[in-house]
């Protein structure tokens, strides 16, 4: 934020932020005041079990709290599901496009993965993406002894991955992560969660998130959810206390407040709506359907060129896609946001689109997040 500030001549808090795929309607209330209440915790230090928070997250999913380890955002546990995976497996197979931080944690390790390519983006819609990964793997390749890396929805596309596939890669490979950072903006009976399946596959393990629905990723905790035995050699790996007393507190505040849950399955289906029907209306734009909080913007233009005058004459932050692997200068993804930003968005992009050269440029890679 501080690069894309300094650019626009503001300060960070008075740039509109696209760039992060967050839900603009919280925290919720019930998280401001756990939070506040939580405070004078601070004098002591945490549960190392974190057995409230774990209770709480395992009644959301239906478990028993053994299955469930908290941790400091979705990116620390991405980093012993690493370390697993260069314990168990020879190698990773993983998905591209796909989320840079992915490349980081595996090499902590010295994995390099094996990425498979979506193909062409007519097979990045979200009711054609059930496309069979193991067709792009040499059948002498002996899946059993690599892991598989996967994000469900995936970013940057948005693409919904059926359950009955991930399933299939389950049965497939020796070990398979499934990242479901974005899972929790689908309805109950949209969603293709596999976390029911933990208790039956010994080496599924699945991330999740609780700073993008819920809009507080600075509080920085995430989850996983596997076998016990897998949890419990990852709680010795790690810091004694990777979750502190007030994130623990908002952990436990936001997955039970149900009433937030559902105005942002409200606010979702509208924004969501609303934000593609105005970017696909612009010439030179072709968003992907999305089921998530985000839209992946094919251009005519340099997305970087586009980036930096949005920040220059409105300042609006939309993110390049030139950290994700095969999207290059011609795409960028922005966030779903409440119905006026979304519209703030729209008007600036009709007015800098016509102004900017259809054709290629090069331009150095700027710092991004999820």
């Amino acid at each position: 934020m501080a690069w894309a500030a300094r650019l626009a001549g503001c300060k960070p808090s008075e740039l509109l932020d696209f760039s992060a795929s967050i839900s603009p309607l919280g925290p919720p209330r019930s998280v401001r005041e756990a939070v506040q209440a939580a405070f004078s915790w601070v004098v002591a230090y945490p549960d190392t079990h974190y057995d409230e928070l774990r209770r709480a997250i395992a009644q959301h999913h239906g478990l028993t709290p053994e299955y469930v380890l908290p941790g400091n955002g979705a990116a620390e546990l991405l980093t012993w599901a690493a370390r697993e995976m260069s314990l168990q497996t020879r190698g990773c197979f993983s998905v591209t496009p796909g989320f840079s931080d992915y490349d980081r944690a595996l090499g902590a390790f010295g994995i390099k993965p094996t990425n498979i390519s979506l193909g062409n983006e007519e097979r990045w819609h979200l009711d054609t993406w059930d496309t069979n990964f193991l067709e792009h793997i040499p059948q002498e390749i002996k899946l059993r002894e690599f892991s598989f890396l996967l994000n469900n929805p995936h970013n940057p596309t948005g693409a919904l991955l059926s359950r009955e596939r991930v399933r299939s890669l389950i049965m497939a490979f020796g070990m398979v992560v499934v990242d479901e950072a974005f899972m929790d903006f689908l309805l109950p009976d949209r969603e293709q969660s596999v976390i029911e399946w933990v208790d039956e596959f010994p080496r599924l393990v699945v991330l999740r998130s609780l700073t993008k629905f819920y809009s507080m990723p600075g509080i920085r905790l995430g989850y996983a959810i596997a076998q016990p035995a897998t949890l419990q050699r990852w709680q010795q790996w790690r810091d004694p206390w990777a979750v502190n007393s007030l994130a623990a507190a908002a952990g436990v505040a936001a997955i039970q407040d149900v009433e937030f849950q559902q105005q942002t399955w409200r606010w979702l289906e509208h924004g969501n709506h609303q934000l593609y029907e105005g970017l696909a209306a612009l010439p030179g734009l072709s968003p992907l359907p999305s089921v998530a909080n985000f839209f992946l913007v094919k251009c005519e233009v340099s997305a970087t060129d586009l980036q930096r005058q949005l920040l220059k004459q409105h300042r609006l932050y939309i993110r390049d896609c030139i950290s994700f692997e095969t999207l290059g200068d011609r795409y960028f993804r922005v966030a779903v946001k409440s119905e006026a930003d979304n519209q703030r968005l729209l008007t600036a992009l009709a007015a800098i689109l016509p102004t900017l050269p259809r054709q290629n440029h090069s331009h150095e890679d700027s710092p991004h997040g999820r």
